[in-house]
């Protein structure tokens, strides 16, 4: 909450909130596309009154939390579309390797067997960096500019994957028969959640015009 002057980043507060708490409601549950599995619903806060003692962290100090909480979950969510990226790439080579046409899998032709290269390759790229980003927060090192970058490779790499995975199973990747369309559904939150791909680019030049 507001507890500050606006556009100070030391004018918020963070405040944990029970349920039960009077003017505190949950509203709307959205229809999502997809990540259907995890449910998000709207938060209501009217007229309601917070003690001091629920204050978390310091006063003043919540915008400052909630960065530093983006770049751990950014990380997360790079595991996320990696493992996304992965169901789609694994169903697509077992797919082209039972697919046959012509008397032949559809993997022996090079408009697949590229496409498949392209996601392996994208795949191992996605999980260096995540691995790298877990590794240096686990040491305890600043991860901005790192988790950023494993975040929007992973999440663009994940929606291109999801995508080629559809075009693959042809007009079958188009049904719920085959696990291709919840891929393509999941993965585009993945460039959306914990800031999107272009506040990612946004972090990361920052970063390297600091130095960092």
């Amino acid at each position: 909450a507001r507890t500050g002057e606006l556009l100070d980043s030391r004018g918020m507060t963070a405040f944990i909130i029970e349920k039960g708490t009077p003017g505190f409601s949950a509203g709307k549950k959205e229809n999502k596309l997809g990540m259907r599995a995890s449910e998000t619903t709207e938060l209501i806060f009217h007229d309601c009154r917070v003690h001091e003692s629920q204050v978390l962290g310091e006063v003043g100090e919540g915008f400052i939390q909630s960065m530093k909480v983006l770049d751990g979950g950014r990380i997360s969510i790079a595991a996320l579309a990696l493992g996304i990226a992965k169901g789609a790439y694994e169903a697509s080579v077992q797919y082209a390797q039972e697919r046959h046409q012509f008397g032949k899998p559809i993997s022996s032709f090079q408009a697949i067997s590229f496409k498949l290269a392209d996601m392996a390759t994208k795949i191992e790229a996605a999980e260096l960096l995540t691995r790298q980003a877990g590794r240096m927060k686990d040491q305890g090192k600043k991860t901005t500019k790192i988790s950023s970058m494993a975040k929007y490779y992973a999440s663009e790499a994940s929606v291109h994957i999801a995508n080629e995975a559809v075009q693959i199973f042809g007009g079958y990747g188009y049904t719920k028969d085959y696990p291709v369309e919840k891929y393509y559904r999941d993965a585009k939150l993945c460039t959306i959640g914990e800031g999107t791909s272009e506040i990612q680019k946004l972090v990361i030049s920052r970063e390297i015009l600091k130095g960092e």
